[in-house]
């Protein structure tokens, strides 16, 4: 059996596994690199016919190809991507997760390419950047949602710590890309009606980097590793192996202090998490599965029960017993080190809602009651400052909401940060999450908003002012 895309290089998945375009085409982490410390790519967005989880669709695509190549990289690096716009239409690249500059030439999300046109994207990876599991995606203010929804996605992986560990370095690797689409039987994307925006779209078709329920291969008593993005517009997976304990090693910003187990792992959009899997049950296969979740609906006042199409189970993957390992290896009980941060200078709330938009429009979304405007500066905050953000939820509907830049820590009951680096935390209905930032490097302007894309171009976000 041939892994999906293994830990040497992220090999592509072979044609006894429903070869897609995308595996066969990925790009190995040494392809990218050229001088030390440098990685460079050409990356074109075109409209494509490809092929999607076993059928022919005409999608948006990075290279021809959804997911787009998987860009590697290590913490020190020049990256260097020669942008080609070829949609017809406005796009953009934003660097989910990354903490480099929000202006110039690097995560810029202000930034326009113009169908036709070119843009070279250069910027520098810190030294102390942490290693994990980020994505590309384009961040075209109410465009946004429906460009990831027709397949503008890409694995970016910075290694780092994490994969020095002997025990995490010998499992096999996977790079898993969720993503879901609505097609019509000819691969034509079907727009959302109005009210499927206000819930957020999902579509019918969910695949697992580009395939329909594939097969990876596990060694018995040996272990895998699970690297999951969420690069659905809207959706929420809900995940849980068949008769096997999972073992969360990384979130969004890099590795956690030590391994979590857990029957179930909640992903919702623009979120990662790294997975390792024991063999450890009797030879045979096993289904990754998709829990039902109810994401709830609109309004301030409903009540949940309308926000996911996904009213049953369904199966992203299967996990098959193959040979053996050669050794037993157990997962060390420390992994890396997070320092907490300390307490704030400021504490800010920030009340999620919804109100009334353009004749056009109808419904919009709100952040302290005003939509989005691309003219206006939400929030000043001082370089190098540490504030606490409270995100106050009046809706009956979840909002898993996303700051560029710098990642942050969630702050627990006990009013203490959780050691854990995020950019998505998710605020249930009616409910408060606080989280704990230190807005540190860089100045410029970036934005905050819920990562329910369509929740975002109908005016959830916000723009923040970073001031040395």
């Amino acid at each position: 059996m041939t892994p999906l895309l293994s830990r040497r290089g992220f090999v592509a998945l072979s044609g006894s596994f429903h070869a897609v375009a995308f595996a066969t085409r990925a790009i190995a982490a040494a392809s990218n690199k050229g001088q030390s410390g440098l990685v460079t790519l050409s990356l074109e967005a075109s409209e494509s016919s490809t092929l999607i989880g076993g059928q022919q669709a005409l999608l948006q695509t990075f290279n021809g190809i959804v997911p787009g190549p998987a860009l590697h990289a290590r913490p020190g690096d020049t990256v260097q991507i020669d942008f080609h716009n070829s949609l017809g239409e406005p796009t953009n690249l934003h660097f989910h997760g990354l903490h480099i500059p929000p202006t110039g030439a690097a995560d810029n999300s202000f930034r326009i390419v113009p169908d036709g046109e070119s843009f070279a994207y250069d910027f520098t990876l810190p030294h102390s950047h942490s290693g994990g599991t980020f994505w590309i995606h384009p961040h075209v203010h109410q465009s946004a949602a429906r460009q990831v929804s027709r397949g503008l996605a890409m694995p970016l992986i910075i290694h780092g710590e994490l994969d020095e560990i002997p025990e995490i370095q010998s499992a096999q690797d996977f790079l898993l890309v969720l993503q879901d689409f609505n097609l019509s039987p000819d691969g034509l994307p079907i727009e959302p009606s109005n009210m499927e925006r206000m819930t957020g779209r999902e579509g019918s078709l969910i695949t697992v980097s580009g395939q329909l329920n594939p097969t990876i291969p596990i060694p018995q008593d040996g272990w895998v590793r699970l690297r999951l993005i969420n690069a659905s517009s809207s959706r929420f997976y809900r995940l849980q192996m068949e008769e096997h304990t999972l073992y969360k090693i990384a979130s969004d910003g890099g590795a956690l202090p030590q391994p979590q187990a857990m029957d179930e792992l909640l992903l919702v959009p623009g979120e990662r998490a790294e997975l390792m899997i024991q063999g450890s049950r009797p030879p045979g296969a096993y289904r990754l599965l998709n829990l039902p979740y109810d994401r709830g609906g609109t309004g301030m006042m409903g009540a949940r029960g309308n926000g996911s199409a996904a009213a049953a189970s369904s199966t992203l993957l299967r996990l098959a017993y193959d040979g053996k390992a050669s050794q037993l290896v157990s997962l060390p009980s420390r992994l890396v080190s997070i320092d907490l941060l300390p307490p704030p200078s400021r504490i800010r709330t920030f009340t999620l809602g919804q109100g009334m938009g353009s004749m056009q429009r109808g419904m919009s979304f709100t952040i302290n009651g005003r939509s989005f405007d691309h003219r206006r500066i939400d929030t000043q905050v001082k370089l190098n400052d540490i504030e606490d953000w409270d995100f106050v939820n009046l809706m009956s509907m979840d909002h898993p909401m996303h700051i560029h830049t710098n990642p942050f820590q969630v702050i627990g009951p006990d009013g203490a940060p959780i050691p854990e680096w995020k950019d998505v935390v998710l605020v249930p209905a009616r409910s408060r999450v606080r989280v704990r930032s230190a807005f540190r490097d860089f100045a410029g302007l970036a934005m905050y908003h819920c990562h329910i894309l369509d929740h975002e171009d109908m005016g959830m976000m916000g723009i923040v002012q970073f001031k040395d």
